[in-house]
């Protein structure tokens, strides 16, 4: 009988965050390749927008979850794809994996003592409850071991992958630059960081298009493009189509991505993917996604990040570095990242002829 696994896939409501994306590809991923060897459910929000072909059996998110899950010796091993956990972990009999995508409070040092101090507890009581803790990047496991340092043991570091896009043929969106544009996209909110962007308007003749879901944030960037008369050349989409996405990495001059709170960053390998030149901050989990295919504004003096951005712009153009940035992107891919989840399932299950769970 196949071991029978149930995968958290409740941030599937609004494709408004990365979680959305990462469920959703690392999701149908998981059951393309692993549909054979599980029986796999999945945990869902009720009002989730994207749907898997492939998922034959679910459960619906519900308010009572939280104090008792009836299922909960239902299933060999469970997966908590992020940590934000909508059903506790401590409230199933399994086998646990949990993902943690970022620590990003401990960065942003925006909460009050008594709202951080609530954070690190309730993190470290969900990877206390779990038997293995993923981590989408070295820099994401090294906040773990500094914070929790008794569950070093536990943790595995497993890289996103990242959709490889594709435009439709025909397709325009509503709104296409009348000349060569810069792009971003992510949630409208300080810890992007999107408000230094307009210095790279100052003496030349870009647009700086900034896709996601419009909030007051945006005000703060307003202000800034004012700084360089650059107001008219600054463009807010709100959230856009995957499609919209793909033309707007397509067609930019450069993607670029100054934020100061990442995990990982998808939208680094979804721009390189196109062989655009992509030009990041030096925070966070930024320069090991990007690595040597990237370039990085050192501050964000509005001069530093000028004389990076012209540096970065003249040396991908006079070395045709479109294909080695494609390359990069390569390495990063939702069938490798799937394999390396199932192959950590395998290791945490009981495996023939022997009824003892095997530990890594």
């Amino acid at each position: 009988m196949k071991p029978t696994i149930l995968i958290t896939f409740d941030s599937l409501k609004r494709a408004t965050s990365g979680l959305f994306f990462f469920e959703r590809s690392l999701g149908d991923e998981l059951l393309k390749q692993g549909n054979e060897r599980f029986t796999i459910w999945g945990y869902l929000h009720p009002k989730a927008i994207y749907t898997f072909k492939k998922l034959k059996h679910g459960i619906t998110k519900i308010l009572l979850h939280k104090v008792f899950f009836w299922q909960k010796n239902k299933f060999s091993l469970v997966h908590f794809t992020n940590q934000y956990c909508k059903l506790n972990p401590n409230r199933v009999n399994a086998k646990k994996v949990l993902t943690i995508h970022d620590m990003n409070p401990v960065h942003e040092k925006n909460r009050s003592p008594r709202r951080y101090n609530k954070y690190i507890n309730r993190l470290g009581g969900y990877i206390a409850a779990c038997d293995k803790i993923v981590a989408i990047s070295n820099f994401v496991a090294n906040d773990i071991k500094q914070y929790y340092p008794e569950a070093a043991h536990k943790i595995t570091v497993i890289y996103n992958g990242a959709d490889k896009l594709t435009v439709p043929e025909g397709h325009q969106p509503a709104y296409q630059p009348a000349s060569k544009f810069l792009f971003t996209i992510g949630s409208m909110s300080a810890k992007k960081n999107f408000h230094v962007l307009p210095a790279l308007l100052k003496n030349n003749d870009y647009e700086l298009v900034v896709a996601g879901k419009i909030t007051p944030y945006q005000e703060r960037i307003i202000t800034e493009a004012a700084r360089y008369n650059a107001e008219s050349r600054v463009t807010f989409t709100g959230l856009i189509s995957d499609a919209d996405k793909a033309w707007y990495y397509k067609n930019c001059a450069a993607f670029v991505f100054p934020s100061i709170a990442e995990g990982f960053g998808l939208p680094v390998i979804e721009a390189m993917h196109f062989g655009k030149p992509v030009f990041l901050s030096t925070r966070t989990s930024l320069p090991e996604v990007g690595g040597n295919a990237a370039w990085y504004f050192d501050s964000f003096e509005p001069e530093v990040m000028q004389e990076a951005f012209e540096h970065g712009m003249q040396e991908y153009e006079t070395k045709s570095l479109a294909a080695d940035i494609m390359a990069h992107a390569a390495q990063f891919s939702w069938d490798k990242t799937a394999a390396h989840y199932l192959n950590l399932y395998n290791q945490l299950l009981p495996q023939p002829g022997n009824p003892k769970n095997n530990q890594i």
